[in-house]
C-alpha cells in the first residue's frame, strides 16, 4: 500500500474474517436532506464520512440548516420546509444521489438555486429530472452539455402530476416524490420493475403521506412549505453496496470465510445474495442478532442482520430483466464473480451503467480483459467467460470507485499482482476501503 495514487494488490490464496462496514451511503444522503426539511431535531447515527456524503451535508449547511456533527454522528436542526436561498452555486461533488435528490426539494422553494459538481457528475443526464420538475412546476436550466449540469433550479409553489418513469431507476423517483412534498395533490409514480426504497422507508419514518410500494409510489400534500415532516432518530446501517466487495471476493475462494455485521438488509438492495447462491457461494443471513432486544422498526428504518458468506466453486449465471435495478451498482462485481466461475455469466438489461461515474459496461470489460478474462461486451451488458485471472498487469479505474475497488479485489484473486491506478476516487463512497481489505486478507 502507498500513498500515491495507485496501489500494487498481491493475490491472497484465503480470505476470512468479521467485519463492519461504514454505514449506508444511500440512507446518509436520505437522512441529511429529509431532516434538514422536518421540524425538529434529528439525530443520526452511523452517517457514511465519505466526500459524497459530507457533499450533501455541506450543502444544506449552505441552505441555512444548523448541522452539529460528531464523526458518524450527526445532530439537524430541521427548518420544516422553507430552506434559505444560498450565497452561491452548491458544489455536490461526484454525488448524482445528492444532486438529482436535492433538486427535488429545491424545486418547491421561493427562490433561485445552481446545483454544480466534479467533472464526473457534470457529465451525467439530468433531463431525466428536469422533465417530471419542470411538469410540476419549477423552471430547470441545464447549463453543460448535451442536457448535464450544472443545473439552475428556479422554484415555487408546486402542483402533482402522475409520471410515468422513462427508466427504472431509483434517484429520478425519489426526486419526484421529494418534489411532492411541495406540491398540491397526490404525486404519483410508475415504474416497470421495482426499485430501491430508502427514500420510501425515510418519508415514512418522518411521517409523510406516503403510499404503495413496489412499481408504484404516491405522496400525498397540502402543497407549501409547510411539511409534515417531524425530527426522528436514524440509524444508519452498514453499506450493502461496500460489504458486496467482501461478499463476493470470498464467495470466489473456495475455503474462504467473511461475515459482515450490521449491514442493511433492505430488500430492494440485496439481489446480489440471490446472484451469489444460485452461483453456488452458502449464504446464511443472522438477522435477530443483529438487530438485539432493542430493535424497534420506527426507529431503524432499515432491516439490518449480519450475512456470512463461504466460498466454494462458482458457476457462471444469467443476470437481467427485474434483478437489475436491485443489482445496478454490484454489476462490476457480478463479472468479477463470472471471471471465476466455470461457464458463462450473462448480463443483460443493465443500459443504465453506461450513465453512470463511468460507463461501466466498457471501464468493467476493459478491467477484465486486462487480466486476461474473455469479455464479450454489448450494448446493454456483457458476457463474461469464466477462466484464469492472470494478474502482473496495470488496470485503470476511470476515476469510477467502484471500478477501482473491483480492481483491487481482482488484484486478490489472480495468479499475480494488479496495480490499480486513480484510486482517490474510493474516497468518495468508502473511505476504509483498504483498512477493510487488511482486515480479510487471511
Amino acid at each position: 500500500m502507498t500513498a500515491t495514487n495507485s496501489i500494487t494488490v498481491a493475490p491472497c490464496s484465503r480470505i476470512a474474517g468479521e467485519l463492519r462496514v461504514p454505514g449506508d451511503k444511500s440512507v446518509s444522503h436520505r437522512a441529511a436532506m429529509l431532516a434538514a426539511v422536518a421540524h425538529g431535531i434529528s439525530t443520526v447515527e452511523g452517517f457514511l464520512e465519505s466526500e459524497d456524503c459530507l457533499c450533501t451535508l455541506h450543502a444544506v449547511e449552505q441552505l441555512g440548516v444548523q448541522v452539529e456533527r460528531d464523526g458518524a454522528s450527526i445532530r439537524i436542526d430541521g427548518t420544516g420546509g422553507l430552506l434559505r436561498e444560498p450565497c452561491g452555486p452548491l458544489d455536490l461533488g461526484n454525488s448524482g444521489t445528492g444532486m438529482r435528490l436535492l433538486a427535488g426539494l429545491l424545486a418547491g422553494q421561493p427562490f433561485t438555486t445552481e446545483l454544480t459538481g466534479d467533472a464526473s457528475l457534470c457529465s451525467r443526464p439530468m433531463q431525466r429530472i428536469r422533465d417530471p420538475l419542470q411538469q410540476m412546476g419549477a423552471t430547470v436550466d441545464l447549463l453543460g452539455e448535451g442536457g448535464c449540469a450544472p443545473m439552475r433550479i428556479r422554484g415555487g409553489r408546486l402542483h402533482a402530476i402522475n409520471y410515468p418513469l422513462p427508466v427504472d431507476s431509483a434517484q429520478i423517483k425519489s426526486c419526484t416524490l421529494l418534489a411532492g412534498l411541495y406540491a398540491e395533490g397526490t404525486t404519483v409514480v410508475m415504474g416497470s420493475k421495482p426499485t430501491r426504497d430508502h427514500t420510501e422507508r425515510m418519508l415514512c419514518l418522518m411521517g409523510a403521506g406516503v403510499a404503495g410500494g413496489g412499481c408504484e409510489v404516491s405522496i400525498e400534500s397540502v402543497g407549501g412549505t409547510n411539511l409534515p415532516l417531524k425530527g426522528t432518530h436514524v440509524r444508519v446501517p452498514g453499506d450493502f453496496s461496500s460489504a458486496a466487495f467482501w461478499l463476493a471476493l470470498a464467495a470466489c475462494r473456495e475455503g474462504s470465510e467473511v461475515t459482515v455485521k450490521s449491514m442493511g438488509l433492505n430488500p430492494s438492495r440485496t439481489a446480489l445474495l440471490d446472484v451469489l447462491v444460485r452461483m453456488g457461494a452458502q449464504v446464511e443471513i443472522d438477522a435477530a442478532d443483529a438487530l438485539g432486544s432493542g430493535y424497534n422498526p420506527k426507529t431503524v428504518g432499515e432491516p439490518i442482520g449480519d450475512v456470512t458468506i463461504r466460498g466454494g466453486g462458482l458457476r457462471g449465471t444469467v443476470v437481467e430483466g427485474g434483478e437489475i435495478p436491485n443489482l445496478i451498482d454490484e454489476l462490476p462485481l457480478v463479472a468479477v464473480l463470472g471471471a471465476c466461475a466455470r461457464g458463462t455469466t450473462v448480463i443483460h438489461d443493465a443500459g443504465e451503467l453506461r450513465v453512470k461515474e463511468s460507463d461501466r459496461i466498457a471501464t468493467t470489460a476493459a478491467l477484465l480483459r486486462a487480466v486476461g478474462v474473455r469479455v464479450d461486451e454489448q450494448s446493454d451488458g456483457m458476457i463474461v467467460h469464466g477462466g484464469t485471472i492472470s494478474g502482473n498487469v496495470t488496470v485503470e479505474s476511470g476515476g469510477d470507485h467502484r471500478i477501482a475497488m473491483a480492481g483491487a479485489i481482482l488484484g486478490l484473486l489472480a495468479d499475480d499482482s494488479v496495480t490499480v491506478r486513480d484510486i482517490a476516487c474510493i474516497a468518495t463512497s468508502y473511505p476504509s476501503f483498504w483498512d477493510d481489505l487488511e482486515c480479510v486478507r487471511a
